[in-house]
């Protein structure tokens, strides 16, 4: 079973928040803009803090939602043990180096075990993980980790593709690069055929946007 860009029902959304201001950061922007050489009381930076100080409460707003309330009540007991795949999962995150964005895609595949999760949770766990300051790496190891731990599936794999603006706007300045990460568990790690048939579900995605 394979599904693109998982339907999300907002209603009851954990992660839709009233747009609230991170406490402290307002102060902190404010600082932020004089030490880059601008004058914080310009008519167009007046606000800015309030903004900014808003923007980062959604930004960083994984760190105050467990996984179960990500999850919701959407694990369901079920028969079979036909691969699962949830493609092309859109993730934006903050590199915990430079605090940039980086952003892409990501798929997740399990095997069931007599447990299966709802669609729409995928996409949730995603932004759990991602709306933190992160690494990619710890994202996809995260991912595969959280699905094992609600489903305990027979397997589980994670196939992660990013750019991080801290490589295309400074330092090496590359535009054009990106980053593959990948996790594997239980069958998917030991099973070279069912990690075959993954990949190819999800390689004509990759690189081709």
């Amino acid at each position: 079973m394979t599904t693109n860009a998982p339907d999300v029902h907002v209603a009851a959304d954990p992660f839709m928040q009233e747009e609230l201001e991170l406490p402290g950061l307002s102060a902190l922007t404010e600082q932020w803009l004089s030490a880059v050489g601008e004058d914080p009381q310009r008519e167009g930076l007046l606000k800015t803090p309030h903004r900014v100080a808003k923007a980062w409460n959604f930004l960083t707003d994984g760190y105050r939602m467990t996984l179960d309330e990500a999850a919701g009540n959407a694990v369901f007991e079920a028969e079979g043990s036909e691969m699962v795949i949830v493609k092309d999962i859109e993730f934006y995150s903050m590199c915990e180096h430079h605090m940039l964005p980086f952003y892409g895609r990501a798929h997740v595949a399990y095997i069931p075990d007599g447990k299966i999760l709802g669609l729409s949770k995928f996409a949730r766990i995603v932004d759990l993980y991602a709306r933190r300051l992160q690494v990619q790496e710890r994202i996809t190891t995260q991912l595969a980790d959280a699905v094992q731990e609600l489903l305990a599936p027979k397997g589980v794999a994670v196939l992660m593709e990013g750019t991080h603006l801290c490589m295309a706007m400074r330092g090496v300045q590359k535009q054009n690069s990106s980053t593959t990460t990948s996790a594997m568990r239980g069958v998917f790690r030991d099973d070279p055929r069912t990690r075959a048939e993954f990949m190819s579900a999800v390689q004509n995605t990759l690189r081709s946007r």
